[in-house]
């Protein structure tokens, strides 16, 4: 039954995207549909015991009250790099086994993004992943569309008209987190291939547990 589904699925948007660009409003509803009703909060009290029940307004009370127990660090330490003579190059295969575990279902970031995107642009997407990957890490600068996100109040339990009761998650783009995973592949490579770290550390480690 899922794999029916999802071969349905994939049909549906190949037909979309080989269309010719005559598909596209159909496409939209398509993400639209995918991205939900996320509307899930209910009339939340204000500091004086009255009910908020405007959505804007029980936004910015969320925001309030988690930029009231967030911190955020001024003072940045500067990093210093060793080899800053030396020019980042992204390994297309790496780039590539990226995008084939990468989900289907991802929640999409604040650029609008969705991981089908990647997916089905296949090869033809890899070498401007490459590019900008390298681009970003050589500059060392970030788009600004991967420094905002999509902020999710999610209930953890509890009374549901109080903003304390609600866990933020942050749903950042696609794109900036599959760079992620292969910016981490080659940190690790590197960990396992020099003597960094001492050999008791498990934590973040291919083949070790935080446990152990």
């Amino acid at each position: 039954m899922l794999s029916a589904k999802r071969n349905a699925l994939d049909s549906f948007l190949n037909f979309i995207l080989q269309n010719e660009g005559k598909s596209w409003s159909e496409f939209y509803r398509f993400v639209n549909r995918r991205k939900g009703n996320r509307e899930t909060v209910p009339a939340l009290k204000d500091g004086n015991g009255g009910l908020i029940t405007d959505p804007v307004e029980k936004a910015n009370h969320l925001n309030n009250y988690y930029a009231s127990v967030f911190g955020c660090e001024r003072d940045k330490p500067n990093i210093n790099p060793n080899h800053s003579d030396k020019t980042f190059t992204s390994k297309i295969n790496v780039i590539r086994k990226r995008l084939k575990t990468i989900g289907s279902n991802k929640s999409v970031g604040s650029d609008g993004i969705p991981s089908s995107i990647l997916k089905l642009g296949g090869e033809a997407m890899i070498p401007y992943l490459a590019r900008l990957l390298d681009t970003t890490v050589n500059n060392g600068t970030l788009p600004r569309d991967w420094k905002s996100a999509v902020v999710v109040p999610i209930h953890k339990g509890g009374d549901r008209s109080s903003a304390k009761n609600y866990r933020p998650v942050s749903l950042t783009s696609v794109v900036c987190k599959s760079m992620q995973h292969v910016i981490i592949g080659y940190i690790r490579k590197m960990w396992d291939d020099s003597d960094w770290l001492y050999e008791g550390q498990h934590g973040f480690r291919t083949g070790y547990s935080c446990e152990s």
